[in-house]
């Protein structure tokens, strides 16, 4: 006769194929699988399985939904994975900590990238991509890209992520713009430095995490005429 104890009824197989065991840095879980369809214990192993495109899909709203919920501080991979229904190995395998999920999440709500326009006028180039800017900052994913400026002051882990994913992207096209009008002599060659050019986006920030969205068209017109223009003309 058999000494193996007899599995309770209902309980998990504990096979290396069961996905809740996939890679990952170790966390709390949930004691039993909760029964409501969402919520921190919910069991992805109910619904159907998910792969690609749907389910790194799922996992950048649950991030949002998250961040929009408890804000960054409150957000972890496990909650994350459980609000997607997915297992937190198939987060770990994409991401190897919450600062670069959310930041992806983010570039995701975000599918259009801000390009400077070219319009032969370095005011209105300043003004089209600061407005462009302003427009993404108003727009419903707003308050999710607030939240992960206030809290990567913070978080230096975070404050690496966004710097080298939004801002210094941004000092980059801030610099094509003011080369262009160097070269039409518009701007004088000393201020082609990355310092000038984070001022303005630098200060289009300060004002969205101080007041919040919506960002009126009349701060951005009084940083490039008042601030901006001042410090570049030639």
């Amino acid at each position: 006769m058999s000494s193996q104890p007899e599995a309770a009824p209902g309980a998990v197989s504990m096979l290396p194929e069961d996905p809740a065991h996939e890679a990952g840095p170790p966390s709390e879980t949930c004691a039993e699988p909760d029964e409501r369809d969402d919520g921190p214990c919910a069991d992805y192993r109910r619904g159907p399985r998910r792969r690609g495109d749907a389910l790194t899909t799922a996992i950048f709203e649950a991030t949002l939904a998250e961040l929009a919920e408890g804000g960054y501080a409150e957000l972890t991979m496990e909650r994350v994975a459980n609000r997607a229904r997915a297992s937190k190995g198939s987060l770990y395998r994409r991401w190897s900590n919450r600062a670069e999920l959310v930041v992806d999440a983010v570039h995701h709500a975000r599918p259009h990238h801000v390009e400077p326009p070219d319009s032969g006028s370095v005011r209105d180039d300043l003004l089209g991509y600061l407005r462009a800017i302003a427009e993404l900052l108003n727009g419903a994913d707003g308050e999710a890209v607030r939240g992960l400026m206030v809290e990567s002051v913070r978080d230096p882990e975070l404050m690496s992520v966004v710097r080298n994913r939004f801002i210094e992207p941004g000092i980059t096209k801030m610099l094509d713009i003011l080369r262009r009008g160097a070269v039409r002599g518009e701007v004088r060659p000393t201020a082609l430095t990355p310092h000038v050019a984070s001022v303005a986006p630098g200060m289009l920030r300060q004002h969205f995490v101080v007041y919040g969205a919506p960002i009126p068209d009349e701060v951005v017109v009084e940083l490039v005429d008042n601030v901006l223009m001042p410090l570049i003309s030639a």
